[in-house]
């Protein structure tokens, strides 16, 4: 799969974890792939360091000893976009829907592999380097073409009737490329705030959705293209986070 937008340079990552062993280990893998590190242990000392040296992107573990970690979300969301990717623990959902809301970028779930680690990473700081749209203004991922302007979507080459409520779904997934959409925030650009807990209707409208791109698209790719994050919302998969063929 393919996507317009590429950024540059050796990106520097601020590692948030307060637990020694996992933090070297993130701190070697990440340098190993050619990251510049900085590590902090608590959120005070977080804030500090992201001030001073506004690192491309922050890797938050939200179980921080002195204040949780969202408050290190809130606080870098007052002044600037930085990139979060949130270390999360396997059960903690509403925590995941908590930090998305609050502006984090994405989140792993421990235990977490380091390709994919480090494909979330990518993500991140692509969708930071700008938007994915080309001179038309046309979003291009793998197959699939989202025109805005013209309100047309084709996926190889074929047109996809879409309902007004799927077209903005898919607006709003592709525009977020790689980053977790809450159910929450779905309802709300899609439906608006009065229908804030109604969570069927985002379901029922995604399965709509990826009924018909799967639909027109005999490669199978654009199957795999919205991932459910369970409890949390979809995402749209960027090229860096396809699943390997086996």
């Amino acid at each position: 799969m393919t996507v317009v937008r590429e950024s540059a340079g050796k990106p520097s990552v601020l590692v948030v974890e307060d637990d020694e062993e996992t933090r070297a280990a993130l701190v070697r893998e990440l340098a190993a792939r050619g990251y510049r590190t900085l590590e902090a242990v608590d959120a005070r000392t977080a804030l500090e360091r992201w001030a001073a040296a506004r690192p491309d992107v922050v890797l938050l573990d939200l179980g921080l000893p002195d204040v949780d970690g969202t408050e290190v979300i809130k606080r870098i969301r007052r002044d600037a976009m930085t990139p979060i990717v949130i270390l999360s623990g396997r059960f903690a959902e509403r925590e995941k829907v908590v930090a998305l809301e609050l502006g984090a970028d994405d989140f792993v779930t421990k235990p977490f592999g380091l390709d994919e680690l480090h494909a979330r990473l990518r993500v991140a700081l692509r969708r930071a380097a700008g938007p994915g749209a080309d001179q038309a203004g046309r979003i291009v991922v793998g197959p699939l073409v989202f025109d805005g302007p013209r309100h047309e979507v084709r996926v190889a080459g074929h047109e996809v009737d879409l309902t007004p409520r799927e077209f903005e779904i898919l607006r709003v997934l592709l525009g977020e490329l790689g980053r977790v959409v809450t159910k929450g925030r779905l309802l709300r650009a899609v439906w608006g705030t009065a229908y804030q807990d109604a969570d069927s209707y985002v379901y029922v409208h995604v399965s709509q959705l990826r009924r018909k791109l799967a639909a027109a698209d005999p490669s199978g790719v654009i199957r795999d293209l919205i991932v459910t994050e369970p409890g949390v919302g979809y995402r749209v998969r960027a090229p860096e986070d396809a699943p390997s063929k086996t």
